[in-house]
């Protein structure tokens, strides 16, 4: 993989990593699998679930914005 090709990808990853918005969406879901694993498995356990996944989906989707914006605002100001 090229070095400038690597960078880029490095770059990307970093943004969801330092991202506290997907850090408190993937939070939840410790106590989530730990009350899977023990508890009763019934209609609300699914809905969970899916809470958790449409929260994760919303965190990366907000990230994803906010860096689009961040590049089109870069871009403004070179132009």
């Amino acid at each position: 993989m090229p070095l400038a090709r690597a960078r880029r990808y490095r770059g990307r990853v970093r943004k969801f990593l330092l991202s506290p918005g997907i850090w408190s969406a993937i939070f939840p879901a410790i106590g989530l699998a730990r009350s899977s694993k023990n508890g009763p498995r019934d209609w609300r356990l699914v809905l969970l679930w899916l809470s958790l996944g449409i929260g994760i989906a919303l965190a990366v989707g907000d990230v994803l914005e906010k860096s689009r914006q961040a590049e089109i605002e870069e871009l403004e100001q070179r132009y």
